[in-house]
């Protein structure tokens, strides 16, 4: 979306102006007014205009106009700025009732004016997102979002997801299984690779994302599956990338940092025979590194290509590539003695060097949209993903059986897995604005389908020394040296591929009424069906095939909510929305279990105080899944069951939270954010688990409070800034929850210490040079990240990395 009119005339500012100033003629005091336009002749909405003497000011509107009324007689400077560019003055003179006319062209375009709009002078309620597949203004959305935008990924110089999430309000990194993937979560559910998209995509989240590539990360926080079908109940996570442009420009930066990290990135865009009909952008790096951990080591490389053609100014495609290839050492952390974390060194490896983790991730979405007219539009989203992933090494911690033993010694085992998945989905939106009598209307109506093929090969090894058992060698966690370490690769079996075809096909309608400026309701419903055919198992050793049955699933996901605005910069709302997860295994009669169904309720608060300065937002939820699947106590001839595949729709978990959000625009350089989350989700019915004891993995409570600081261009510092962000995550516990119908059950949960990390940078900019140093983990916090009892992770210990990056 354009920031400025492009096609404004002078003489309509100067007629509107005029009206605008009109009262004045007859008043005792003077005014100044003009208009500001960039160096290409456009309009340059949102820069503040000051009177240096009586600190008086304004912003331009969207035609590039301003006035400032009541202005007593005489000498003024007057100053135009904006954060991140170079301000101007000039001097007027005003007399009795005078008014002044001074007009401003400022040096920068109206590319590059539009991008310091949006980095710094949107506030936190007026970022929309794509996610939600129609433009509703978040303050009429009666759902809770965030937006983490590519101002705060590059200042704060963010690697990972993760890094960027400790921007967001009750969504965190809860595991790192294997080192090679980044757990997500929020209001106490697994963001898992349902919940994960790509530009509106589903995003196979087994590998960590690129993080150069991205424009921004939004967060739908609470229940998306009028959108999408079935996601889990905490939100969905959509990356952004970077899409092409009409003018020629880009950057290359390298970064590099502890534990011989490097990382090259070239960024470039441009239009193709530069014309207006057609745009590129290619962004690429390469990345390499050891790390804190012993023997660990990563290589990967990443390229997303893009491609934007216009035939007229209704048809619009869109085409963009991505691939990334990830290689690292497989490493499961330090394990779990007895369900305890045991004091071992950080950096401790206990896995065998030559272990890895390998993912191969590929994709091509082709998007169209077609303007129907200035207030419809239809839009065509069609992709190709291919996902592959290799896991080879030494078993996990306490996998199979095989525990760490309190002394430290750990008979360690061999596993290997391979995954290959194709998903392919299309998808058909419509979108409008229209009147019923006086009724105004934002409407959405579309349909899906996607389809997943995936096969997962299974393989084993066996010691045949030993009894075919197995085992790979013996270490002690405790002293590495007590044993001899095998380092040899040893070889393995592929015993089954296991084939999984899901097809979905979904159709949905919302629509945004408004009933007044003060009062509107978001009302939508959506079905899908989802169905499993076609699957096998292939037994490699014996040459056999053996079909899996069949399954299909329906279900309708409604959503309603309401807001009422008793003013513009206050915005009340409640909503109402139900989501779905399919199960596994099957009934005790050996048929398809029901879906389960989610209910969810939301309740909260979004202003924008001092004249949207200040955004604040207050939401408070209840998260109830009432028909939880769980292992059924007996079979279908009354005996006890001892099969975890038979189950029973019994159980009960409920969660509940609140959120609060502040942000701020910039003020005299200063841009602040923070947030703070409690949530709680136990079972409350259950008979497998201990009713009232907590879901794992969800810290009670999180908290964000991060500083940016730009020192202006009258400063002796200018082209410096600084910023600095604290991220406290409460205590949580990872483990195995305590099973009440098996007696002395050893199963127990983990504590998982809190933590609050502190990451600080600081940058210099001159021209077209940058230069930023990060260091994260400024006091060199210790916790962890836990699944299970088989990873237990280290968080990162304190690391420092450079950027110099080159505009183009």
């Amino acid at each position: 979306m354009r920031i400025f009119n492009s096609n404004g005339t002078r003489r309509v500012v100067l007629f509107a102006t005029m009206i605008l100033i009109a009262p004045l003629l007859f008043a005792q005091t003077g005014a100044i007014t003009g208009v500001i336009t960039t160096s290409d002749g456009i309009p340059a909405q949102s820069v503040s205009i000051q009177l240096k003497e009586i600190k008086k000011g304004t912003v331009s509107g969207a035609d590039g106009a301003f006035i400032l009324r009541d202005i007593k007689e005489g000498s003024y400077t007057l100053i135009v700025s904006f954060v991140g560019l170079q301000p101007m003055t000039k001097s007027v003179t005003v007399s009795g009732s005078e008014i002044v006319t001074s007009n401003f062209t400022l040096t920068e375009n109206s590319t590059r004016l539009s991008e310091v709009v949006v980095s710094y002078n949107r506030g936190m309620n007026e970022r929309i997102v794509s996610a939600g597949k129609v433009a509703i203004k978040p303050m009429d959305l009666p759902q809770s979002i965030a937006v983490v935008g590519r101002e705060v990924l590059e200042r704060q110089q963010i690697l990972r997801l993760s890094d960027a999430l400790m921007n967001v309000t009750g969504v965190y990194l809860y595991g790192n299984t294997g080192g090679g993937q980044e757990e997500i979560g929020g209001r106490g559910y697994a963001f898992n690779s349902s919940n994960t998209f790509k530009n509106g995509v589903r995003f196979n989240n087994g590998a960590m994302p690129e993080m150069s590539s991205l424009e921004k990360v939004e967060i739908l926080k609470g229940s998306a599956a009028i959108l999408f079908g079935n996601v889990s109940a905490g939100g969905v996570l959509n990356l952004v990338t970077k899409k092409p442009r009409f003018e020629q420009g880009g950057e290359i930066s390298f970064r590099a940092g502890s534990y011989d990290f490097y990382k090259p990135t070239v960024d470039v865009y441009g239009p193709i025979n530069n014309g207006q009909s057609a745009a590129y952008r290619i962004n690429t790096t390469y990345e390499k590194s050891g790390s804190f951990r012993d023997a660990v080591k990563s290589e990967r490389f990443y390229v997303n290509p893009s491609l934007l053609f216009k035939a007229g100014k209704r048809l619009s495609v869109l085409l963009e590539g991505d691939y990334l290839n990830d290689s690292r050492t497989s490493d499961f952390g330090i394990g779990a003695i007895n369900y305890a974390i045991p004091d071992l060194p950080r950096s401790r490896f206990i896995g065998a060097e030559w272990s890895y983790y390998k993912t191969e991730q590929k994709s091509l979405t082709a998007t169209t949209t077609y303007q129907l007219s200035p207030k419809w539009e239809i839009r065509n989203t069609s992709s190709y993903q291919g996902y592959g992933s290799d896991l080879f090494g030494t078993g996990r911690p306490n996998a199979s059986s095989q525990f760490v033993q309190g002394d430290g010694r750990w008979v360690r085992s061999i596993q290997r897995s391979e995954n290959q998945e194709k998903y392919f989905i299309t998808q058909f939106d419509l979108t409008g604005n229209f009147k019923t009598g006086s009724i105004k209307h934002t409407f959405l109506a579309g349909v899906d389908a996607d389809k997943y093929i995936t096969d997962a090969t299974a393989y084993t090894h066996t010691n045949a020394s030993i009894g075919n058992k197995n085992i790979y060698d013996t270490i002690n966690v405790f002293d590495l040296t007590k044993y001899k370490q095998r380092t040899d690769i040893p070889s393995v079996t592929a015993i089954t591929t296991t084939r999984t075809p899901i097809q979905r096909a979904g159709i949905y309608i919302q629509d945004l009424v408004c009933l007044s400026e003060k009062l509107k309701i978001l009302a939508g419903i959506r079905y899908t069906i989802q169905e499993t055919t076609g699957g096998y198992i292939d037994s490699l050793t014996k040459n056999k095939r053996t079909k899996t049955s069949n399954s299909s699933d329906a279900a309708f996901s409604p959503r309603v909510g309401i807001v009422y605005q008793p003013l513009k910069s206050i915005s009340v709302f409640a909503s109402y929305s139900n989501s779905f997860t399919l199960n596994t295994g099957t009934d005790i009669f050996l048929q398809t279990l029901d879906p389960s169904y989610i209910n969810q309720f939301e309740l909260g608060v979004k202003t924008e105080l001092f004249e949207k300065v200040l955004s604040a937002n207050v939401t408070a939820y209840q998260i109830v899944n009432s028909n939880l699947a769980q292992t059924a106590l007996i079979d279908a001839n009354g005996n006890a069951n001892n099969n975890s595949s038979i189950k029973e729709l019994a159980g009960e978990v409920t969660g509940k939270g609140f959120e609060v959000d502040l942000g701020t625009r910039p003020i005299h350089g200063v841009i602040l954010n923070a947030g703070y989350s409690f949530n709680e989700t136990k079972f409350t019915e259950s008979n497998t688990f201990i009713v009232g004891s907590k879901l794992r993995y969800n810290p009670q409570h999180t908290a964000h409070l991060s500083a940016y600081y730009t020192f202006n261009e009258r400063s002796p510092l200018k082209g410096f800034n600084a910023g600095v962000i604290g991220y406290y995550v409460g205590e949580r516990v990872g483990g195995r929850s305590t099973r009440v119908q098996v007696p002395n059950d050893a199963f127990r949960l983990i504590p998982i210490p809190d933590y609050v990390q502190f990451d600080a940078s600081v940058g210099y900019s001159f021209q077209k040079i940058s230069l930023r140093v990060k260091c994260s983990n400024v006091l060199n916090q210790l916790s962890y990240n836990v699944h299970d009892d088989n990873s237990v992770n280290p968080i990162a210990p304190r690391l420092v990395a450079a950027t110099i990056a080159m505009k183009l």
